[in-house]
């Protein structure tokens, strides 16, 4: 699973984050992704993050 955040979209708001810290953090006021790839003990969580980001900024492939 690889994860990507849309920065134009971003607020920032930090739900990502606090759902799975092992692969967003945010910076500059903006959500980043740490991993090239989601490990598959963090898909779950991943997911999790995508589907509670507020801004829909956040997509799974």
């Amino acid at each position: 699973m690889k994860v990507s955040v849309d920065l134009d979209a971003c607020v920032g708001s930090g739900n990502c984050e606090a759902t799975c810290p092992e692969v967003f953090e945010v910076r500059d006021g903006k959500s980043h992704v740490k991993v090239a790839t989601v490990p598959a003990d963090l898909e779950d969580k991943a997911q999790e993050a995508v589907d509670g980001c507020p801004m829909g900024a956040i997509s799974a492939s």
